[in-house]
């Protein structure tokens, strides 16, 4: 079995986010950029310090009949 770093975890899940844009599934993005980042340990919003830093998430919602609109 051949081991998986961070880059092709990262990998993987680009692919998918980008498959899921093509078929306009807005959830199925949300999941793989909110999997990229617990991979990246910014859910927790901490550094190294253990200060508590603020994060964002922007969130496009695009209607699936209209994908070149963002609503």
């Amino acid at each position: 079995m051949q081991k998986m770093s961070i880059d092709d975890l990262m990998t993987e899940l680009d692919d998918a986010r980008l498959t899921a844009k093509e078929n306009g599934q807005a959830s199925a993005m949300v999941a793989a950029t909110m999997s990229k980042a617990k991979l990246l340990g910014l859910d927790k919003g901490v550094t190294d310090d253990n200060e508590v830093q603020p994060i964002s998430i922007i969130v496009r919602t695009v209607d699936a009949r209209k994908p070149e609109t963002v609503c």
